[in-house]
C-alpha cells in the first residue's frame, strides 16, 4: 500500500527479441506462419522463459535492496508481466543489455511522454553512456551499489542529476543485504541467485565482462554469503544459480566457500573452467556441497583459435580429459563452443562432433561469434571490414540463438560457412541424441532431456534464419 508523499520507483527487466529469453524467429514473415506453428514457437518460448534460464534480475534484485525512507521499490519484469501503467510511478529505471538497446530506449520514451522519470544503468549505458544521454532523465555509469541510495535521495528531494558515475569498483567484502521482497518469487524456476564475486583475471577478446567489472577479481565475504544463503532458503527452497562469470577462478576461496556451504544441503549449479578437472580437491567441494551441473565455455577445441581471440587459461590437449574427470565426478557439462573464430576451418564440425561423443558432453551449446559493441573483437573486426552491419548500429548485434552472421569469419567464406555450421547443428541437436545424454548423463536426467529437446527446435529455428540470410546474400550478389 502506497505511503502518502512516498516517491514510487519501477524496476524494469526488457527481455530480448530471441536466445535466452525465448525461442523467436528474426524473419518477420514467419508471423504470418500456420496457427499450429504460431502457437507451437509460443508455447516453447514461454517454456524457455520458465524452465531453462527464468531466473530474476539480479542487478535490479541488488538495487531494490538499497533502501531509503520515503522511496518504494518494484521490479516489473517483462518476461512475465506487463507494465503496470495503471499505477502512479515517479521513476523508472531500466536496465540496458547489449543485445536490448532499441526496445529500452523505446520503453524509456514512452515512459518520459507519462511524465514519468526515466534512469538508464547496465551494461551498454557504462560502455555507451554517450549514445543514451538523450534517452533517459539521469544515467548511472558504472556498478550501481554504491550510488542507488543517492539516486533515490535526490528523486525524493527533486533534485536528480543528470549522471551518477562510480568512481572505482564497489569494495564487495562490504556487506550488503540482498532481499527478494520485490519479486514475485513464483514467476521464476527459482529465485535463489547468488553472486560471490565479480571481475575476471582473462582478457577473452570477445567478452565483455573484463571491460565492464575489470580484471581483478573482487570477492564478498563467504560469512555474508552464508548469511544470504540461509535467508533465501527461508523463501524459496529450489536449486541455487551461482552467477559468478567463472566460480572456480580463486580456487582457495571456492573450496573454503563450497566446504563451508556443505551444512546447507543445498543442490546448485554454476559456470566454471575445464580447469576444474585438475583440481581433485575443490572437485570434490564442488560435489559435496550440491553441485549439479556446470556451464564449461570450452569455446574452440584447437589453441590457435582459443589463442586468436586471447583465451589462453584452457589449453586444447587436456580439454578431454577435464571434461571426462568433471563428468565421472557425478557433474553435468553444459559445454559452450563457438565456431567461426579467426583460425577456424572447415574440418572444425568433424573435430566437435567427435569431442561431444568422446567427452559425453551432456548438453552441448554451438555458438556463433557475437561481436559485442564494446568488446575488442568488435572493435577489430570493424576496423577490417568485417562486420555485416555499421558498427555504428549497436542494436544489429543483439544476442540470438545461432540465427544470424553479424560478421565474415577470416578463413572461411560466408557461402561456406553457414552450409557447414547448419549441417553440423543438423547433426548434433536431433531427438535420437536428446535421449541418448539424458540416458547418460551423471545426474538431472530429466534435465539434461528438457535442455536437449528445446535445442533440437531452437537450433531448427535458427537453421532456418540462416538459410535466409545466405539466400538474402546470394540474391543480392546476383542483382549486384
Amino acid at each position: 500500500m502506497a505511503v502518502a508523499g512516498e516517491k514510487k520507483v519501477l524496476l524494469i527487466f526488457i527481455q530480448a527479441d530471441s536466445g535466452v529469453d525465448g525461442a523467436a524467429s528474426l524473419d518477420s514473415a514467419s508471423a504470418r506462419r500456420s496457427l499450429f506453428s504460431s502457437l507451437k514457437d509460443t508455447a516453447l518460448s514461454n517454456i524457455i522463459r520458465r524452465a531453462q534460464f527464468a531466473i530474476p534480475p539480479l542487478a535490479l534484485m541488488i538495487l531494490s535492496s538499497q533502501k531509503v525512507a520515503g522511496v518504494s521499490q518494484t521490479i516489473c519484469d517483462l518476461r512475465f508481466e506487463k507494465l503496470p501503467l495503471d499505477q502512479h510511478w515517479d521513476m523508472a529505471g531500466i536496465s540496458v543489455q547489449t543485445g536490448a538497446v532499441k526496445p529500452a530506449f523505446e520503453l524509456a520514451r514512452a515512459l518520459r511522454s507519462r511524465g514519468i522519470k526515466v534512469v538508464l544503468g547496465g551494461p551498454y549505458v557504462t560502455i555507451f553512456p554517450d549514445q543514451c544521454r538523450d534517452h533517459a532523465d539521469a544515467l548511472v555509469i558504472g556498478e550501481a551499489d554504491d550510488i542507488w541510495c543517492e539516486v533515490q535521495e535526490d528523486l525524493r528531494s527533486g533534485a536528480l542529476k543528470p549522471e551518477y558515475r562510480v568512481a572505482s569498483f564497489p569494495d564487495l567484502s562490504i556487506d550488503r543485504i540482498v532481499d527478494k521482497s520485490a519479486l514475485d518469487i513464483q514467476s521464476y524456476f527459482t529465485t535463489n541467485v547468488v553472486q560471490t564475486t565479480r571481475g575476471c583475471p582473462y582478457s577473452c577478446d570477445f567478452c565483455n565482462v573484463h571491460v565492464m567489472n575489470g580484471h581483478r577479481l573482487r570477492q564478498r565475504s563467504i560469512p555474508a554469503i552464508l548469511r544470504e544463503v540461509e535467508t533465501f532458503l527461508k523463501e524459496d527452497k529450489r536449486i541455487f544459480f551461482f552467477l559468478d562469470d567463472t566460480v572456480n577462478a580463486d580456487e582457495q576461496y571456492a573450496e573454503q566457500l563450497f566446504r563451508e556451504l556443505e551444512p546447507f544441503k543445498i543442490k546448485w549449479v554454476g559456470q566454471a573452467t575445464t580447469a576444474l578437472g585438475e583440481k581433485p580437491r575443490l572437485l570434490d567441494a564442488f560435489v559435496r556441497s550440491g553441485c549439479g551441473a556446470l556451464l564449461i565455455g570450452i569455446e574452440s577445441l584447437t589453441d590457435g583459435s582459443n589463442h586468436a581471440h586471447k583465451k589462453f587459461h584452457n589449453p586444447a590437449a587436456r580439454q578431454v580429459e577435464c571434461i571426462k574427470q568433471i563428468r565421472q565426478a557425478g557433474l553435468c557439462v553444459y559445454g559452450s563452443f563457438i565456431y567461426g573464430l579467426d583460425e577456424d576451418t572447415l574440418e572444425l564440425p568433424a573435430k566437435l562432433e567427435y569431442f561431444i561423443e568422446e567427452t559425453g558432453v551432456d548438453v552441448p551449446g554451438i555458438n556463433l561469434l557475437r561481436p559485442i559493441p564494446g568488446t575488442g573483437v568488435f572493435n577489430r573486426l570493424a576496423q577490417e571490414g568485417r562486420l555485416l552491419h555499421s558498427p555504428d548500429d549497436h542494436d544489429a548485434f543483439k544476442f540470438s540463438w545461432g540465427q544470424e552472421m553479424l560478421y565474415k569469419p577470416q578463413r572461411i567464406p560466408l557461402q561456406e560457412f553457414i552450409p557447414s555450421y547448419t549441417a553440423l547443428t543438423s547433426r548434433v541437436f536431433t531427438v535420437q541424441n536428446a535421449v541418448k545424454r539424458a540416458a547418460r548423463a551423471p545426474r538431472l536426467r530429466s534435465a539434461v532431456l528438457m535442455f536437449n529437446l528445446l535445442y533440437v527446435h531452437m537450433y531448427g529455428m535458427a537453421r532456418k534464419d540462416l538459410t535466409r540470410q545466405l539466400g538474402g546474400m546470394c540474391e543480392n550478389k546476383v542483382q549486384s
